[in-house]
């Protein structure tokens, strides 16, 4: 007989409870350039697309942007301190 073990499942706060420590209260546009580009690249190599696509012809770049309008994307940000400090931010947190 093995021994049980009881799972909790761990719950992270809730997006409106989510407080940002580190950085500013929003994305940066360095951020937002970076995640454009590493998911139009995803999708320029054949990975599906979070939102409906109106038309046969599409381009990579303005899909990722439209996915991060809608905040399709579940991605967060981590964002470091010098000290080594750092936080994952929820991209739905910087968003809003």
């Amino acid at each position: 007989m093995s021994p049980v073990k009881s799972a909790k499942k761990s719950r992270q706060p809730s997006i409106s409870a989510f407080e940002v420590k580190i950085g500013p209260p929003k994305l940066t546009r360095f951020e937002k350039a970076r995640i454009v580009g590493a998911r139009s690249l995803q999708l320029a190599m054949g990975a599906p697309s979070f939102v409906p696509l109106e038309s046969e012809r599409w381009r990579p770049i303005e899909v990722a942007a439209r996915e991060l309008d809608e905040d399709a994307l579940p991605i967060s940000i981590r964002r470091s301190l010098p000290n080594g400090t750092s936080q994952d931010i929820p991209i739905k947190a910087l968003t809003k």
